[in-house]
């Protein structure tokens, strides 16, 4: 599996490596054969909302070649939702057999127009934003629909890295990454498909 992290200038960076610590244990811990990543971004060089400066290790490749696209979030989306440019990149992501947002990273998602007729959550100060572009928004921490998976504000992302991690393997070994990340909070097998409020 060969996985995309898309990063832009005004990243929210835990948004980014709260998954990212998550998902990369696939590899770490053999779950997975052939997993492997890249940091995308559409200039070698992105700042985060803070200043952090991160360099990409791909400059806008063609998202196609991927199995996951995952699309962090930050202030900026909302304004980056727009950019005809960026959103072009994005959607060369359509092959992709996961995609993946947490916070306002979904505004991007539905901005290329993957959320369409899928529920999906975001970070509660943009639920009104996320309603045009999908069929439902579910105002909670995770959501699974089909090989679409979003995730609330910020911290969410650590949580929802486990939930994919969870949903590419099972409950035994996502508590095993658990453990590696002694991050007790997640609750291994209690998410359905669609994970809703009653179950949080």
């Amino acid at each position: 599996m060969k996985i995309a992290f898309v990063l832009f200038d005004g990243v929210t960076t835990l948004d980014f490596t709260g998954f990212y610590e998550a998902i990369t244990w696939l590899r770490i811990l053999g779950a997975k054969a052939d997993v492997s990543w890249d940091f995308c971004a559409m200039q070698e060089e992105i700042t985060d909302d803070r200043g952090l400066i991160m360099k990409a290790n791909r400059v806008s490749p063609d998202l196609s070649g991927y199995g996951l696209v995952f699309v962090p979030g930050g202030f900026a989306t909302r304004q980056l939702r727009y950019d005809a440019d960026f959103i072009t990149w994005l959607q060369t992501a359509s092959a992709a057999t996961y995609k993946v947002s947490v916070c306002t990273g979904a505004l991007l998602l539905g901005a290329a127009g993957f959320l369409q007729g899928k529920k999906a959550t975001t970070n509660p100060s943009a639920y009104e934003l996320l309603a045009p572009y999908c069929a439902e928004v579910i105002e909670t921490r995770l959501v699974k629909d089909g090989n679409l998976f979003t995730g609330g504000g910020v911290s969410a992302s650590l949580d929802l890295g486990l939930f994919v991690v969870e949903s590419l393997t099972d409950s035994v070994f996502v508590q095993q990454v658990q453990v590696k990340m002694d991050y007790p909070y997640y609750r291994a097998g209690q998410y359905s498909v669609i994970a809703t409020k009653q179950i949080l």
